[in-house]
């Protein structure tokens, strides 16, 4: 059997995926944090809109010249 302690790469590994882990973890918790106390704002603010619309029936000049 081999000493754990001579196998520095595999405890490098393990460091590393553990600091992977750590990082991830705490950037999804302030994440939610954040999240959580921000007052929920709308992206667009609502303004109003006009709209015009004209309306052709067959009996309007326009109708006829084009016909």
């Amino acid at each position: 059997m081999s000493d754990w302690t001579s196998l520095w790469y595999v405890w490098l590994i393990l460091l590393t995926v553990f600091l992977l882990l750590l990082c991830g973890l705490s950037a999804s918790c302030l994440k939610f944090c954040c999240r959580r106390k921000r007052l929920p704002a709308e992206t667009f603010p609502r303004h109003p809109c006009d709209l015009a619309g004209i309306g052709i029936d067959s009996d309007s000049t326009a109708h006829s010249t084009v016909t």
